[in-house]
């Protein structure tokens, strides 16, 4: 089993079929020096000798290592087929890849020896550097600063530019070494793990790699598997697999190929090949190498695996090829790592709070909602879910009330012609549900906004008119694939609280203030607290230019106005018009995008949408703007039970009060109260249980998270009286119920955070 690797490897062969003696099992361990003959060949047997050193007899000793071998096998047994000689490949892979890393070590020492100049490097605290073109590297310069430094930082960031920490600088530059700390350097750190993922998943399962990506918090490796699927079970292989890569400290090269010798590197694997094909339109990418896996990447990475100090597999799906349902099903595994093992237990502790706060946990113990089969993606809201629901809805419509935002009702149904003209049959048809009728094809609208441009349009519009804000909850439709539906959080049918404002380009900086100051206000009663990303023109913008910077200006004034702190994502905007991103965070540190604010200059002129100006020209074009606070009401409910823990606030509560009578005399009288807490507005109950003692009962409301848990008896009938604890077990003593309701009236109108505490 020869490898064209410099990487030492370790192998585990099977040796169920050597004749073993009769007290000891023989283990060989081979290690191979790849690439170069069999230098360095070790064996090392180790002999684990069963018989008990004792009187106890032989005969019985043997009988027990031929029990535990047994066991031992069938365990190997079950991953035999997986675990076989590496595919063939991996060698024909190699064996290009050292062709073109010495041509390209030729080229960098011709470099290094012929066109290197002295440069001059400027760190982060403005200190000057000296260095030589293509001889020194970010790592150098920062360990001559200072090696805790250089073993600290992940990558290096040169012009602004993700940089290997080992790739030679080309000429002057501004230089930066970031740290695990800093997003980019997390999304590089946890970017090189899924590499190292991707090799112990071709080791393991030997199929064809498709794509492996950092994410929000982890990364994952796309596999294509014939006939196979992969189960939690090989969790552990697979990561003692990693660990034995990290070890191996294998270093990342880069490499810069041609198209046409990628397109013959990765000819094995269809899935590469379509990746040159249908992506990469320049005549040379790069790829990286880790050990034997070698990889189409753009990069950067650490400097070497041993980079990765902790890393764990937690999870496993099927997905499409690029979602496409039509196309090959692929086995996803996601991975997370960390620079220590302090942070991955951290993590562990949190993914455990993650657990019991899950919102579909929660919806099912409170009785909120639940989904199924027969309408996947489609939640059922039960009686106490609904008032939540429409408590959310209401929330908002207030704000729309103080807000001057006019609430209208858009149709479901739009014929196709519409989303032709929005652009989205073109684009986006393929996540809408669409039928015939009568020979014309219609389709569910995933989105409001052109049903709100024929409302613009159907009758001309004066300046006077202008800031036309049309806000609509309508129900709307996506064509999620079934793989991705995950509770409450993707769904194929959901309500916004949707609105889009129709402005004069004048007016889009105090518009924008507007909705700031909504979202700011809406977030607040919730606890949420946010950050705002403001995202400029790509390169594939369309519209003029100086409409483009003026919409900036604008929104960069709104933002600097409003008093946050904010930041600047270039390039980031849609081709339509710059956004103003928004994510709140949870109580448990969890960043989620809920709100947006998005400029469209596309939509006015893709639906001819015109207006009157001041000066009397007729065809002025206004400028829309996107925005939601809630965004998908399903989403918001699920980032809310989380963020509470399912310990909702009293205005919000779908379990606001529980009376509880003392005995059976009380009950008739626990039945009024209860009767005028609920004409009262609020979602009262009555616990008439005789078989649960007083305070087994006042336990009970506890926790099920009734806010309020009002004792009644004889004293307190005698008073029309209640007696008042919350749910966590504060007495508040004897009150009046009109006092009582009057009470809890103005904690609900103000949506006080914690009535509990206030009462």
């Amino acid at each position: 089993m020869r490898r064209s690797s410099s990487v030492p490897r370790t192998y585990l062969f099977d040796c169920n079929s050597l004749f073993l003696a009769q007290y000891c099992t023989v283990v060989v361990f081979v290690t191979v020096n790849a690439g170069k003959s069999l230098k360095g060949i070790g064996v090392y047997f180790i002999l684990s000798l069963f018989q008990k050193v004792s009187s106890a007899s032989p005969t019985v000793a043997v009988n027990q290592n031929t029990e535990e071998k047994k066991k031992e096998n069938e365990g190997v047994n079950r991953h035999r087929n997986d675990l076989q000689c590496e595919p063939s490949f991996i060698e024909d892979r190699l064996k290009l890849y050292e062709a073109l890393k010495k041509e390209h070590d030729a080229l960098l020492a011709y470099r290094a020896s012929n066109q290197s100049k002295p440069i001059k490097i400027i760190l982060t605290d403005g200190k000057m550097a000296e260095g030589e073109s293509w001889k020194t590297t970010p790592y150098q310069l920062a360990a001559g600063i200072s090696q805790v430094l250089a073993s600290n930082a992940v990558i290096a960031k040169v012009n602004g530019e993700l940089w290997d920490l080992d790739r030679p600088l080309e000429g002057d530059c501004a230089l930066e070494l970031l740290m695990f700390d800093n997003e980019e350097a997390k999304a590089v750190y946890w970017h090189s793990s899924a590499h190292i993922l991707g090799e112990a998943m071709e080791g393991y399962f030997g199929g064809c790699l498709c794509y492996g990506p950092p994410i929000e918090n982890g990364f994952y490796y796309d596999m294509y598997i014939e006939d196979r699927g992969v189960s939690s079970t090989e969790f552990p292989l697979l990561e003692n697999h990693c660990k034995n890569i990290i070890k191996e400290k294998q270093a990342f090269e880069r490499l810069e190929v041609k198209k046409e010798i990628l397109l013959d590197m990765f000819k094995y694997n269809k899935f590469k090949c379509r990746i040159l094909n249908e992506k990469v339109n320049t005549p040379t990418t790069t790829i990286y190498r880790c050990g034997p896996l070698i990889d189409l990447c753009r990069g950067p990475h650490v400097r070497h695996t041993g980079k990765i100090k902790a890393l764990k597999i937690f999870k496993n799906s099927s997905t499409y090829w690029e979602g496409k349902s039509d196309m090959e099903t692929l086995q996803r595994i996601y991975g997370i790592s960390f620079p220590d093992n302090k942070m991955m237990k951290e993590w562990e502790k949190f993914q455990e709070e993650a657990r019991n706060r899950d919102h579909r946990k929660i919806g099912k113990e409170q009785e909120l909602f639940f989904f199924h089969d027969l309408s996947p993606g489609s939640c059922f809201f039960l009686p106490r879910g609904a008032f939540l629901y429409n408590t959310l809805v209401d929330f908002i419509r207030e704000e729309y009330h103080r807000r001057n935002f006019t609430e209208v009702v858009s149709p479901n149904i739009f014929n196709s012609k519409l989303w032709e003209v929005s652009g989205h049959w073109q684009h986006y048809s393929e996540n809408m549900f669409s039928f015939e009728i009568e020979k014309e094809t219609f389709a569910l609208k995933p989105m409001n906004c052109p049903g709100h441009c024929l409302m613009f349009a159907h009758r001309p519009r004066s300046w006077r008119e202008m800031p036309l804000r049309l806000a609509d909850f309508g129900v709307l439709h996506r064509n999620e694939l079934s793989g991705t539906l995950s509770g409450l959080t993707r769904v194929r049918r959901f309500q916004q609280d949707d609105a889009h404002i129709f402005c004069t380009i004048e007016q889009i900086e105090e518009e924008i203030k507007g909705c700031l100051d909504f979202l700011k206000s809406v977030y607040a009663v919730f606890g949420f607290t946010f950050q705002l990303h403001l995202s400029t023109r790509p390169e594939n913008y369309l519209g003029e230019l100086e409409i483009w910077d003026h919409a900036e200006k604008q929104l960069q004034n709104s933002l600097n106005n409003f008093g946050e702190q904010w930041h600047l994502n270039p390039g980031d905007g849609a081709f339509y018009g710059p956004k103003i991103d928004i994510k709140i965070k949870d109580a448990i540190g969890r960043y989620h995008q809920c709100a947006t604010i998005q400029l469209d200059f596309q939509l006015p002129i893709r639906f001819n949408l015109t207006y009157v100006g001041k000066d009397g020209d007729d065809k002025k074009r206004p400028v829309i703007i996107h925005r939601a606070i809630l965004g998908s009401v399903e989403r918001m409910i699920a980032i809310l039970a989380e963020n509470y823990g399912g310990k909702w606030p009293f205005w919000l509560s779908p379990r606001q009060v529980m009376v509880v009578p003392v005995g059976p005399t009380s009950e008739e009288y626990a039945w009024q109260v209860c009767g005028e807490f609920f004409e009262a507005g609020f979602m009262s109950d009555v616990d008439l249980d005789q078989s649960c003692t007083l305070n087994k009962k006042i336990r009970n409301a506890q926790l099920a998270q009734y806010n309020f848990i009002l004792v009644v008896g004889e004293k307190e009938k005698a008073n029309n009286a209640v007696n008042v604890r919350t749910r966590d077990n504060k007495v508040h003593g004897e009150i009046s119920v009109s006092s009582a309701i009057e009470k809890l009236r103005k904690f609900k109108s103000s949506h006080i955070p914690n009535a509990e505490e206030e009462f």
